[in-house]
């Protein structure tokens, strides 16, 4: 390959990266956005129970298509999957925007997270099909930084645009779908994919080998972790900690530029590593730890601790707490090869969503009618603890990727 040659892939590569973020960054912010219209819809006059009906559509619909987005994006390719599911969520957004009703309004809502969900299951394909190994925890941790943008774009922007009703909101969330659905059709190419010989067997399923469940069950352990001082650090700040609601709400937004940094750096450590489990186990380590130390501090809160000393905790478990997201990724769309990583990556967001769905309300339970901050917390830590023993070792993970090579080659870069 010439160097002019070997320029251009790598140009591509990053465009390629480039506008997977910018299709990450508009599915969250309608999946992880809508809180911020709280005001909002209030002013509407929904009670807050039909208010938590609209938030969560999204995400219902989210869990609903991924598995289907990730079988499409193997059968048909990224580029079609992504413009069509985003110019879906775009769609969606633009009734919902001129929805007379909750229902209705709730209704296109749920068809926008089924939308926006292929971005989830079709952008990581992208990136295992573009980057070579010794680039793609890097490459994947960028991929990730796209959620905490675009839930920090949301908190900036939304609640402005709400000012005179949530339907303005959610025309600008349908013009950013429509935007990357567009960008996305004009400079994505799907990535070339390994020939397989006429008659040749279809590629075996890597769920075969218990590496990819092991995978899927530590990431889902660690959600817990990381849902749980997500939904629980502000209020926890203002009630237990004394913070006034502006001062948390900007410390916490502070936070997303420290998780996204910390995605970045973990997959660059799983790069130089060569291995995406090892560093997985160690940053479990790092969240039991963590989290189990957030958990001492609210038993300390607000008798013997400063405010500044509570604030420093919740933002350490906070950036450590989403840090591992981008290896298990990666290691999921490795692990499963060309022909099944989108149907793996759909099954590994499924199972994510649906732990976090179980796991706020059970820790609100916790914070509310049972122990505390304290417990709540503390059950983060132990998600995390089990995680470390689940996450599969260096061996395994050495052994499933021969395998993969040989039946699977990656494409020349």
């Amino acid at each position: 390959m010439t160097a002019a040659a070997a320029g251009t892939r790598a140009d591509a590569r990053w465009r390629h990266l480039g506008v997977s973020v910018v299709g990450l960054v508009a599915a969250c912010a309608i999946q992880n956005g809508l809180p911020f219209l709280t005001v909002a819809l209030r002013a509407e006059g929904l009670s807050l129970a039909a208010i938590g009906l609209l938030v969560s559509a999204p995400t219902a619909g989210l869990v609903l298509s991924l598995l289907a987005w990730g079988a499409a994006a193997d059968r048909y390719g990224e580029r079609l999957v992504l413009s069509a599911g985003l110019g879906t969520a775009a769609t969606a957004t633009t009734g919902a925007a001129l929805a007379g009703t909750p229902v209705a309004t709730g209704l296109w809502l749920l068809l926008a997270g089924a939308g926006s969900a292929s971005v989830h299951a079709a952008s990581g394909r992208l990136v295992l099909g573009w980057f070579p190994a010794s680039q793609r925890g890097l490459a994947m941790g960028i991929r990730q930084a796209g959620q905490p943008i675009g839930v920090g774009l949301a908190a900036l922007t939304l609640p402005r645009l709400a000012a005179d009703g949530p339907g303005t909101a959610f025309a600008a969330l349908a013009a950013g779908c429509a935007g990357t659905a567009v960008l996305i059709a004009v400079l994505v190419r799907d990535p070339p994919r390994p020939a397989r010989s006429p008659g040749a067997p279809r590629p075996a399923s890597p769920y075969r080998s218990p590496l990819l469940w092991r995978v899927h069950a530590a990431s889902t352990l660690l959600v817990v972790p990381q849902f749980v001082v997500a939904a629980f650090s502000f209020d926890f700040l203002v009630r237990a900690a004394g913070w006034s609601a502006g001062t948390a709400g900007t410390l916490l937004a502070a936070t997303q530029l420290g998780g996204a940094a910390a995605r970045l750096g973990a997959g660059a450590w799983s790069d130089r590593a060569g291995s995406r489990v090892g560093p997985m186990r160690l940053v479990a380590v790092a969240v039991a730890v963590v989290v189990g130390a957030l958990a001492v501090v609210a038993v300390l809160t607000p008798d013997v601790l400063a405010p500044a000393a509570v604030a420093a905790a919740v933002v350490l478990a906070a950036i450590v707490t989403v840090s591992p997201n981008g290896i298990a990724f990666t290691s999921v769309a490795e692990q499963a090869g060309s022909a099944w990583a989108g149907r793996a990556l759909g099954a590994h967001n499924t199972a994510q969503n649906l732990a976090a769905t179980v796991t706020v309300p059970l820790a609100a339970l916790l914070v509310e009618s049972g122990p505390g901050y304290p417990a709540a917390f503390a059950v983060g830590g132990l998600g995390a603890a089990l995680a470390v023993g689940v996450v599969p070792g260096r061996a395994v993970e050495a052994s499933s990727r021969g395998a993969l090579r040989a039946a699977d080659p990656a494409p020349s870069r």
